[in-house]
């Protein structure tokens, strides 16, 4: 129908990043199957936390966010989601 979405979300997922190596900013998309409590976090190679991104409750459907790196160095990165039992990462690189 006109209107609607042209794809169907029956999975959770974490796409790559885009552009990705970036800078200073890029985008992180993610499907939602289900509501649920989301986390979005960024971390360094040495799994320190770097940045929260997404930290609330969201209803199922896609999600773009945008991420700046300002202040963080070159490098690569690892972008996580969780929502309820699902938990994806996947790495990004800073380059300046």
């Amino acid at each position: 129908k006109p209107g609607e979405p042209s794809f169907v979300i029956d999975n959770y997922e974490l796409f790559q990043n885009y552009p990705n190596p970036f800078n200073p900013s890029t985008t992180i998309r993610y499907d939602l199957l289900e509501d649920g409590l989301v986390t979005l976090k960024v971390f360094d190679i040495l799994g320190q936390e770097v940045k929260t991104l997404v930290n609330s409750v969201q209803p199922a459907r896609r999600y773009e966010v945008q991420f700046n790196s300002e202040g963080l160095a070159s490098g690569v990165y690892i972008y996580r989601l969780q929502v309820n039992d699902f938990s994806q990462s996947k790495k990004m690189i800073i380059l300046r």
